[in-house]
């Protein structure tokens, strides 16, 4: 895994974020964070934010990580995509999206943001 990568997680659980963020900046991964679908936007739009991943909460308020995940597909066509959900059964994912059950082990995390950035 490099350093350097950069992961936007999308969490509106505050403290399910924190813990999100503290196990990849453990694997020395750089993450920005955002509550909901709209802040998120806001850093997809930055051309000068180098995100290398991002992984989202299915079940976000307003817009949901589906949705986010088609609107991130138009501003960044190719950046790896994780949908994070309690729900793995009833989803239909969009192109190009992978999926992670939660609730996910640390080493489940690991793995599956190590495989989809190729490494």
């Amino acid at each position: 895994m490099s350093a350097a990568s950069t992961i936007l997680v999308v969490e509106d659980d505050a403290i399910v974020r924190m813990l999100i963020v503290d196990v990849l900046e453990e694997l020395e991964f750089k993450v920005l964070e955002a509550e909901h679908a709209e802040a998120a936007l806001i850093f997809l739009q930055d051309s000068a934010c180098g995100i290398d991943l991002m992984m989202t909460d299915w079940g976000l308020p307003g817009m949901n990580g589906k949705d986010l995940a088609e609107k991130t597909r138009t501003l960044r066509p190719a950046l790896p995509i994780l949908l994070a959900s309690g729900y793995a059964e009833n989803i239909e994912l969009p192109a190009g999206v992978q999926m992670i059950a939660k609730p996910f082990s640390i080493d489940q995390l690991r793995d599956k943001v190590k495989s989809m950035l190729g490494s």
